[in-house]
């Protein structure tokens, strides 16, 4: 059987779910904010102030709420995907969003005109973000990592990191208790084994002078590379193979040719998918001067490329050949003018990566700690400070809830929907101030005075100019956290009944009682 539930009954669940969700993971906001312990059916609890985190991990005994919990996480989910950073930015909106706008709907307004009014101030709120927004320095790089991580030494080592390699940066638990860098110079994919028996025993395979095959096709019979092993047998010279997929008899027969110490093979399926695949291998075409093969009948030993060396991991696969020729200098600098053109920030990231891979390497840092509980909470930190600096090079503004005041000051309003979004402007800076203790007024009345040139420096207890701040925030990050509050937002505040099955909200409510 399944239950309908509409109106009042309806709205107490939104309430309680936007109550329990937003006022457990606002606590957390800002250099200051609290920590959460969350237990966890496979591993052990581990402690984080990581909002998403946290978000995700809240649930509820009634089928009803955590129902509503399920969609309103969206919000801070949504934006830990598109920038990795602003999660509980988010949800302190989303919350002041709700709340107003829901008594404004209990007055009697349309839901449908609010959502659309709200839509509309938001674009117009978005429009003078973007105009406060600069490019970032190495200083102001710095400070963005160092804020995200809430942690300087982070903030100092990933900065360093980013400024090598741009955004081709792993971040990996160390196995000891020290965190450490490593810059691997050449090409990096992530390697896909055909089997993992290739490995024979060891933990990476390394290629001087080997060839590589590139096919974008699968292998079915030996016979479709045979004529290439075989010059490989002849030539004693090591050979990668990239293909799209192999049979089993394929793989076995490389395998047995390999334990018999009669070939070096190793076959490797295509990394990436879709358009970002063909990127790729059109980057390791050029880099080893192969050929790629669509066919049977355009294989043969013209197709192969050469690498000087090629090393392969469980975690990596990484080329190293003189990239100074100038059929790959010509092809960086269109990767470079295609980058210029880009908007999508998930394609920005893409692209760049690919660039760094070509110029400066990849740069791996490895987070160490005394305990795994230790080392899962840093890495969420050095996690959150990449992506704070991926936001951070399409622009930057004053943090702490600056701007969005600043705007909030001069924002005419005309309708219910630009009064509720501008009502939810200050929040962000208001719950940083309160999780340290101290009274947003007093600190919002100095900076209003100083006509938003001057900004409280949370991490140093001391008010400071716009101009010279530490205190920065990515400006892709503040919009997305607004476009995706306003978003959730509306979806609750138009939705006029939950359907669940009646068993299951049976079940918990009998559950509750007996407690």
């Amino acid at each position: 059987m399944k239950k309908v539930i509409t109106g009042k009954e309806l709205y107490d669940c939104e309430e309680k779910a936007i109550a329990l969700l937003c006022g457990t993971v606002k606590k957390t906001l800002g250099p200051r904010g609290s920590n959460a312990i969350i237990d966890h059916s496979l591993m052990n609890p581990f402690i984080t102030n990581d909002g998403v985190t946290i978000a995700r991990n809240i649930e509820s005994e009634d089928e009803r709420i955590n129902t509503i919990l399920t969609l309103a996480k969206e919000a801070s989910i949504k934006t830990d995907e598109t920038v990795g950073d602003g999660t509980t930015t988010t949800l302190v909106l989303l919350e002041s969003l709700f709340k107003s706008g829901l008594a404004k709907i209990k007055d009697g307004l349309n839901p449908h005109l609010l959502k659309n009014e709200l839509d509309e101030a938001l674009e117009n709120i978005i429009e003078e973000i973007k105009k406060e927004s600069k490019t970032p320095t190495e200083e102001n790089y710095y400070n963005i990592a160092s804020i995200a991580a809430s942690n300087k030494s982070i903030g100092k080592l990933i900065t360093r990191m980013y400024l090598k390699v741009g955004s081709a940066i792993k971040i990996e638990e160390s196995k000891t208790s020290e965190t450490y860098t490593k810059i691997i110079n050449g090409y990096s994919f992530e390697p896909l084994l055909a089997s993992p028996y290739f490995f024979n025993n060891t933990n990476e395979i390394i290629y001087k002078n080997s060839l590589i095959l590139i096919m974008i096709k699968e292998v079915n019979e030996i016979g479709e590379i045979s004529e290439i092993i075989n010059y490989t047998i002849e030539k004693r010279i090591p050979l990668v193979i990239l293909a799209t997929d192999y049979t089993e008899e394929v793989i076995n027969e490389v395998l047995s040719l390999n334990l018999s110490k009669i070939t070096n093979v190793t076959l490797l399926k295509l990394p990436e998918y879709g358009l970002h695949q063909m990127e790729v291998l059109k980057d390791l075409e050029i880099i080893s001067n192969a050929k790629i093969a669509k066919s049977s009948d355009e294989l043969s030993l013209n197709n192969l490329g050469k690498c000087e060396e090629i090393k392969i991991t469980k975690e990596l696969a990484t080329i190293n050949n003189n990239l100074q020729s100038k059929v790959i200098k010509r092809h960086i600098n269109n990767l470079k003018e295609k980058i210029s053109t880009i908007d999508d920030d998930f394609e920005l990231e893409f692209q760049s990566n690919r660039l760094s891979k070509l110029t400066n390497g990849i740069g791996i840092i490895y987070v160490g700690a005394t305990t795994t509980t230790e080392a899962r909470e840093k890495k969420m930190r050095f996690d959150d400070a990449f992506c704070a600096l991926n936001c951070a090079a399409n622009g930057i503004i004053p943090g702490s809830g600056l701007i969005l005041l600043k705007i909030k000051e001069n924002l005419e309003t005309k309708n219910n929907g630009s009064i509720i979004l501008k009502e939810a402007l200050d929040k962000p800076f208001m719950q940083i101030l309160e999780n340290v203790g101290i009274n947003p007024s007093n600190i919002y009345n100095k900076i209003k005075a100083g006509d938003f040139n001057i900004i409280y420096n949370v991490f140093e207890n001391k008010f400071e100019t716009i101009s010279k701040t530490k205190v920065i925030d990515p400006t892709t990050v503040v919009i997305t956290s607004l476009k995706n509050a306003v978003s959730i937002a509306g979806m609750l505040l138009t939705t006029t009944s939950l359907i669940i099955n009646e068993q299951q909200e049976s079940i918990n409510y009998n559950l509750n009682n007996e407690l």
